[in-house]
């Protein structure tokens, strides 16, 4: 796979615009937004869902798209309910956090409701939101319209949100 190919093989700037459907598409999908951020040099990304139980996180192609992606200047804020679903099944993903800790900041929303988070990939280029937890259907594109709107309601839930996830913890 050559640096302008998405895991997938298909170039990470030729990203979906329209609906997506199914847990392979949405997989899909995900692995390509990071290979385009590491690729387009995107300066920030902001991730949301309760768990990420269903992300990709973990695998090996989507770490070595936050490895590529991950520069002095960059952020990533990540809003989950719980982290504990990251932490069980995202080994690499909780590991490149710790690395990187200085470009992450993770959030938690408190006692909402899980159905209350969007599932969504935002960033100043293109957007992706899950319509359909249960089956995997939703909408992505570039449209400004569409990044306004949804970068709108991630920072209303961002500004009642708390820290969590802590890249390390101390002990005494």
């Amino acid at each position: 796979m050559n640096n302008a190919e998405s895991p997938s093989g298909l170039p990470a700037s030729v990203l979906l615009q329209g609906r997506f459907e199914g847990r392979s598409a949405f997989a899909t999908l995900v692995r390509q937004a990071f290979a385009a951020a590491a690729e387009q040099g995107w300066r920030e990304i902001i991730i949301c869902d309760a768990t990420f139980e269903d992300w990709p996180l973990g695998e090996r192609a989507v770490a070595q798209s936050l490895n590529d992606w991950s520069k002095s200047g960059r952020t990533l804020t990540i809003l989950a309910q719980n982290y504990d679903e990251v932490i069980r099944r995202h080994a690499r993903f909780v590991t490149w956090r710790r690395t990187w800790s200085h470009i992450v900041d993770c959030r938690g929303s408190g006692p909402v409701a899980a159905s209350d988070l969007p599932s969504v990939f935002w960033s100043p280029d293109w957007v992706f939101e899950r319509l359909d937890l249960v089956r995997s259907t939703g909408v992505a594109g570039p449209e400004a319209a569409r990044r306004v709107a949804l970068k709108e309601r991630l920072t209303e839930k961002l500004l009642r949100s708390t820290p969590a996830f802590p890249a390390t913890t101390l002990g005494i």
